[in-house]
């Protein structure tokens, strides 16, 4: 039976009988030499799967499916917390400094368009390529989750009355985070390649390059002088509102590291072939030069020492998590002896020792039976 084809969108939808499971990869298409076959747990991988990605069980990677189901026990949106303190201290002119000023609108600044670069990433290029239903389960959530960070710090924003247009073009304008996005954007441009195709050593490669970068590097390396900054803040008593946020934000991109490193693991278990000695020198290479841009960041963002922070702590606080990083996926350590100046940061992404996010509000849910739909 040929595949129907999504008139609006142009993708192959599931035969109304006689399904076929699928033999291409991701992108749904049958094959007459696998019809009627149930999908077993040896039929799936990662990527490259002939099984039908519609046939989210049998479960093969549950791990993927336990992150799923603890993410969604992490839900919140940003109307949840109030700002009120906030918008007195910034417009008390003697409320914060010019320093934390500038910390706070170039931070946000990067953070605004980051997390839709990631949600692009996510809905325009991983998950075409991902072939596990497990996985991509996660993946969608992760979607909405970058929906709601990048609905944050627009909620910041608009709640501070800030100069939308400078905030939200500072990836145009402000050299420090220009660079950090066009060092993203070609790994980006490599998924979201409307004619990119994995099935190849090289193409496999340039995957899991990708896949390293958005992990380690973006979610796990790039966001987390940003998330220091506030938090200092909100450990001083001031932007409370902002910080609590992004503590809610750390914890959800700290689940996203996580998948996103489970996820390379796989990978490469199933691909040896893959992680060949060139390679390994060559994310060596792009991880350095991560640290180097995340540096100048932080540079840039605190000329002067603030908040009881300055910019040569976030050298050896950056390369102690690009260690980490490092180890999490099977790298040589590229900075030894590294330590963190900022032990209180790993204390927030320890969930257990974060605070119940529903004990300082009440919150009425609806269920979809008590749903207005007028």
């Amino acid at each position: 039976m040929p595949v129907e084809m999504n008139s609006i969108a142009g993708l192959p939808m599931q035969p109304q009988t006689g399904f076929v499971p699928p033999s291409g990869g991701a992108d749904g298409r049958a094959s007459a030499g696998n019809a009627h076959r149930r999908i077993r747990v040896e039929d799936k991988s990662i990527i490259n799967s002939k099984a039908d990605v519609n046939q989210l069980v049998p479960f093969k990677y549950k791990w993927a499916w336990e992150k799923y189901i603890a993410a969604c026990a992490n839900h919140w949106m940003p109307q949840e917390v109030n700002m009120s303190r906030d918008i007195a201290l910034w417009k008390d002119p003697n409320g914060l400094t010019d320093d934390e000023r500038r910390l706070i609108t170039r931070n946000l600044g990067f953070f605004v368009t980051a997390d839709s670069l990631a949600a692009n990433n996510i809905v325009l290029g991983t998950y075409r390529h991902i072939t596990a239903p497990e996985c991509r389960q996660y993946l969608l959530r992760q979607a909405f989750e970058e929906a709601i960070h990048t609905h944050a710090y627009q909620y910041i924003v608009e709640s501070l009355d800030l100069d939308e247009g400078e905030v939200f073009n500072a990836y145009h304008e402000i050299a420090s985070i220009r660079d950090k996005d066009e060092f993203l954007i070609p790994f980006i441009d490599t998924l979201t390649n409307p004619a990119f195709r994995t099935g190849t050593p090289q193409a496999d490669q340039d995957l899991l390059k990708s896949l390293i970068v958005f992990s380690c590097l973006m979610e796990g390396l790039f966001f987390y002088v940003g998330f220091a900054q506030i938090l200092a803040l909100g450990r001083q008593n001031k932007m409370t509102g902002a910080a609590e946020q992004y503590m809610y934000i750390l914890r959800d991109e700290s689940m996203h590291c996580n998948f996103g490193i489970d996820l390379v693991n796989q990978i490469k278990l199933e691909n040896p072939h893959l992680w060949t000695a060139a390679f390994r020198e060559e994310m060596t290479g792009i991880f350095r030069k991560a640290v180097e841009l995340e540096y100048r960041y932080a540079e840039d963002t605190m000329p002067r020492g603030v908040l009881g922070l300055n910019a040569p702590m976030f050298k050896e606080y950056l390369r102690f998590i690009c260690n980490r990083r490092c180890q999490q996926i099977g790298l040589e350590v590229m900075y030894p002896g590294a330590s963190n100046p900022f032990p209180w940061m790993s204390e927030m992404i320890d969930l257990k020792k974060e605070r119940n996010f529903f004990e300082t509000r009440v919150i009425e849910y609806q269920t979809g039976g008590a749903l207005n739909w007028e």
